[in-house]
């Protein structure tokens, strides 16, 4: 019996989502992350919580913050965790915007500019977290900000010539599903906390209906079963390492976007495309050898130049986590029940650090340990703890 097909083991399996997010990493986050003297998180830490770069990621001051405000906004109403979200939203405010609204990708402890990248997800995770905290607090100044944010998000992620490309765009044209599929969580995340707003001429659903839409069309190949990274504009496939490069932890991650727009609206096509999704990423990305989630496959199956190809990063495996709970959820398979239990089990036998709290990031193929920092400008409170908590949403037997 699997854990999501026994009505006991679901209970259990609630309280043991809930209990490590809210008795192991959270505290971790409050204990190490939070900077008392000049506000947000720092997330790059060694396995102890020693501050390994105090350099601030603008990416974990909203994502954080949508944590910390999310929990807080559903879960219990800890003043630490409204706390910590108004610290990271702070920050964010004073320190992570540009003169042009764009947001920098990196800045110093106090919060001077380090860097600022082409792509705009800072503005995205900002988004969501000033929703977050706007939900908290009904403060308009945070609705407006919110919205301001992904209009800031769209324009740059789909108005020709403002976002710098790749490449040359005139020698290879390309686009990749990225925009997408974070235009769809962030859409999601604005609705469920502002409500049917509108943004850019659009209304939150409206803006996921076209995302999805032009996944379907443009990234998810049917006659291949698989859902592809970077396409031409018109979608057809490149034969080049980017263009064959598949991610197959962004890909079941973007399943469970879809799944979750679907189960939400009862709407049975993205609900089959979201399955599809998981189900043939899943067969390119499970290692069979040695279990988890490979990094990179290539369409084809030929060699992958990226060296971390076949490591085990810990966000694909929570995502997979989720995808494959909530496939089970809408389509009552208990074939997804059981995969459900198999990255969950190998997850939780490799990730987590039993004397200091939290997951390690970054596994060598078979399950080994690469090295021990719990956190970066990339690693910190949202991918797991985001995990944690949509599963003890999602299994709590008094909803």
């Amino acid at each position: 019996m699997s854990y999501l097909t026994d009505l006991a083991k679901r209970t259990e399996l609630h309280a043991f989502y809930q209990k490590t997010l809210l008795d192991d990493v959270m505290p971790f986050w409050l204990r190490h992350g939070m900077d008392c003297e000049h506000d947000g998180i720092i997330t790059t830490l060694d396995r102890d919580g020693s501050v390994l770069d105090s350099d601030k990621s603008i990416w974990f001051q909203g994502r954080a913050g949508w944590t910390f405000a999310t929990l807080f906004n559903t879960l219990e109403k800890r003043r630490e965790y409204f706390d910590a979200a108004g610290s990271c939203i702070a920050f964010l405010d004073k320190h992570g915007y540009a003169t042009d609204g764009k947001l920098f990708f990196t800045v110093t402890r106090e919060g001077r500019p380090l860097r600022m990248r082409r792509y705009v997800y800072s503005e995205a995770f900002a988004a969501i977290a000033h929703a977050a905290y706007f939900k908290a607090t009904q403060d308009e100044l945070y609705h407006q900000a919110a919205l301001q944010d992904f209009a800031t998000y769209l324009r740059h992620s789909f108005e020709p010539g403002l976002m710098t490309p790749k490449v040359n765009s005139e020698t290879r044209p390309m686009i990749g599903i990225a925009p997408l599929m974070i235009g769809i969580v962030t859409a999601q995340e604005l609705r469920a906390n502002l409500g049917h707003v509108v943004i850019s001429g659009r209304s939150a659903t409206e803006w996921i209906d076209r995302f999805i839409f032009e996944i379907q069309q443009l990234f998810f190949k049917a006659d291949l079963d698989v859902l592809m990274e970077t396409v031409a504009p018109d979608g057809s496939l490149m034969d080049h390492h980017d263009g064959r490069l598949l991610n197959p932890g962004h890909a079941i991650e973007c399943a469970w976007f879809i799944l979750h727009e679907g189960r939400l609206r009862a709407e049975k096509s993205y609900i089959q495309l979201g399955l599809r999704i998981l189900d043939c990423m899943w067969r390119r990305g499970w290692d069979q050898e040695h279990g988890g989630l490979f990094y990179f496959r290539d369409l084809h199956d030929k060699p992958v130049l990226e060296y971390w190809q076949d490591m085990k990063f810990w966000w694909p495996h929570c995502e997979a986590i989720i995808a494959t709970a909530l496939a089970y959820e809408v389509s009552g398979d208990s074939r997804y029940s059981t995969m459900h239990q198999q990255v969950h089990d190998w997850s939780f036998r490799h990730f987590p650090d039993a004397q200091h709290g939290e997951w390690y990031g970054w596994l060598h193929r078979d399950g080994t340990l690469s090295q021990p920092a719990k956190g970066s400008l990339f690693k910190g409170p949202f991918h797991l703890p985001r995990m944690l908590w949509y599963l003890t949403q999602m299994l709590n037997p008094d909803r």
